[in-house]
């Protein structure tokens, strides 16, 4: 008899993690493993955050907090902006959320209907398509390469046949870490604002740059969400902390969402969190420290043979483009690990269309382990 149950089969994995638990399995059964696969700060949380959330346990009830978080964490991201970014963002519309993967589902499921199209990079972060996917949302494809600096800018975005009627563009971006200019957001948040396209800013990666800061489109434009998140500049990744600023129209709407799917971001972490807007002198040593991972991997990659890689202005990750080594980035990245035990990401996880030959490091990791990944990999190329 047939069965009459249904499962949801349209939904790609989400590869990376996928070679992590092949990475996690080759470690356990003693081989050695060195991790450039996820992109994931070593390492402990900062130093007061610990200390905060071992002060909370101790005196907090570890409630549910109001459904769009804590008022006094709503206000320090708020002083943030200020800061920052010089914008005044009132707190009323800044909404906690359970790590930017929620904040993506929340943003989507309030600015887009069953049936919008959606314009997304190839290559990207690959949540994006299948969170749109699962919405039954049309994600739009738009392939970036070098001529826009893997940027969805207004000129790629011209050339997009048919409506569209939101786009999420990362900046750095996850996976090349190449990012727009200031010029480049106002440009593009003008651009969707005066077609009535909804911009989705993902800036979670804002604070680890190795040059000009990162301009953000808060304040660009009365229509757009900023996504943020406490896992990769703030190193709370496990903590399941983000952020979302919303246009006024979505406020109310997301509220009721959260109310209903999360009911609030966990309270320990929101608690925690408060103390990483005093810890700047920890977070930066951090992103000096990826920057000269990012030295040792720009230095070394190409003796390799890993020659063309996309420019990485911020973020932890290099884009190397592999056509000349292979059309199977996949069963590229398995052997990979088999014979060096060096964990990458194959680029098909991020670009469907030419992600074949196209992978993905992380230098997230130790200096130690950049070294030894580029000393494997020299010798298994010769």
């Amino acid at each position: 008899m047939p069965s009459v149950f249904k499962a949801q089969t349209n939904i790609s994995p989400f590869i990376v993690m996928d070679v992590m638990r092949a990475a996690n399995q080759r470690a356990a059964q003693g081989g050695d493993v060195v991790h450039l696969e996820v992109g994931q700060p070593s390492g402990q949380a900062p130093s007061r955050v610990l200390a905060a959330a071992r002060a909370a346990l101790d005196s907090d009830p570890i409630g549910y907090t109001e459904a769009f978080g804590l008022p006094q964490l709503r206000e320090k991201i708020a002083v943030h902006y200020r800061h920052a970014y010089g914008t005044g963002v009132d707190p009323s519309r800044i909404a906690v959320t359970t790590g930017s993967s929620a904040g993506f589902l929340l943003a989507f499921l309030a600015a887009f209907q069953p049936g919008d199209r959606v314009a997304v990079a190839a290559p990207g972060y690959p949540a994006y398509r299948n969170i749109l996917t699962a919405l039954g949302i049309e994600c739009v494809l738009v392939p970036v390469g070098p001529a826009s600096r893997y940027q969805l800018t207004v000129d790629v975005l011209e050339k997009v046949e048919g409506r569209l009627d939101g786009v999420v563009v990362a900046s750095p971006s996850n996976p090349t870490g190449s990012m727009l200019n200031a010029a480049e957001v106002a440009a593009l948040s003008a651009w969707c604002e005066v077609r009535g396209i909804r911009l989705i800013s993902d800036e979670i990666y804002h604070g680890i740059t190795y040059g000009a800061p990162a301009a953000s489109a808060a304040g660009q434009s009365e229509h757009a969400v900023i996504v943020n998140s406490f896992s990769k500049y703030y190193a709370m990744t496990g903590w399941r902390l983000g952020w979302l600023v919303l246009p006024e129209d979505l406020v109310r709407s997301v509220e009721c969402l959260q109310q209903n799917l999360f009911i609030s971001a966990p309270t320990l972490s929101q608690l925690a969190a408060i103390a990483v807007f005093d810890s700047y002198d920890e977070l930066d040593a951090r992103v000096a420290a990826y920057a000269r991972n990012r030295d040792i991997l720009l230095n070394e990659l190409p003796r390799a043979g890993f020659r063309k890689l996309a420019p990485s202005d911020g973020a932890f990750y290099l884009y190397a483009d592999i056509a000349e080594l292979t059309n199977d980035s996949a069963d590229y990245c398995r052997r990979m690990l088999a014979e060096t035990g060096v964990a990458t990401t194959p680029g098909i996880d991020f670009d469907p269309l030419a992600g074949a030959h196209t992978l993905r490091f992380s230098f997230a990791g130790s200096a130690d382990d950049m070294v030894k990944a580029a000393e494997r990999l020299r010798n298994w190329r010769k």
